[in-house]
């Protein structure tokens, strides 16, 4: 991938039907709906996520973040939010991937890796060949509450550029990212895609100025 390719947005932490059209007028290919957490933004009641995705136009892939560890629990949230894509923002603990592809065909499976050190760089090697991408992202789950996303943080970029050369997924970079600083994440990155939820909003709710900000900024990527 060419370090001026410009990337996919990801447009995560969605609240309603009406910021999912505002980030999909904007350009976003992908909106982020996020299911119960330990912490962090932007969690909604799964009756809304499944409205959400229900509205998504085709063409426009609709991610569940969930942070449940048990394959049978997995299944089951999908079953009643109807995503496209499946985002495992922690590890799995009981069943596998296996498991979950032959129960959900033809939902994509993104995991989060979350890049606190070397150890994500095994943990993105090792996920690779069973999930459609990864997202690098600046969570911290070895704390007492954990973080699995939402942070507002950056993280090692170097760090994720190895992982991405290492892998034959698409991996999405996040964490942090805002207008002022994606342009410098892709050139070193060169991620299929982008994420972001805090670089985006006011007080909670999205912002369309720092929207067409940041749109403005990865379209500058491919120039």
């Amino acid at each position: 991938m060419d370090p001026v390719s410009k990337p996919r947005v990801k447009i995560c932490c969605i609240a309603s039907e009406g910021e999912a059209w505002l980030a999909i007028r904007h350009g976003a290919s992908a909106v982020g709906l996020v299911s119960a957490m330990p912490s962090g933004p932007g969690p909604i009641p799964e009756d809304l996520i499944a409205k959400i995705a229900k509205a998504i136009p085709p063409g426009v892939t609709s991610f569940l973040l969930t942070s449940k560890q048990s394959v049978s629990d997995i299944i089951a949230q999908h079953r009643r939010c109807g995503t496209s894509v499946i985002q495992l923002c922690d590890r799995l603990e009981t069943g596998d991937y296996a498991e979950l592809r032959e129960a959900m065909p033809g939902i994509g499976l993104v995991q989060a890796v979350h890049v606190t050190g070397e150890g994500a760089f095994d943990e993105a090697r090792a996920v690779a060949p069973h999930v459609n991408g990864i997202l690098l992202d600046s969570g911290r789950p070895s704390l007492t509450i954990k973080e699995l996303g939402g942070t507002g943080r950056t993280h090692d970029w170097n760090l994720s550029k190895r992982i991405r050369e290492e892998v034959n997924v698409p991996v999405f970079l996040a964490g942090g990212l805002t207008a002022s600083n994606v342009v410098e994440g892709v050139s070193q990155v060169q991620p299929f895609g982008v994420d972001v939820c805090n670089g985006v909003r006011t007080e909670g709710k999205l912002d369309e100025e720092k929207l067409c900000a940041f749109f403005n900024a990865v379209s500058s990527c491919s120039q």
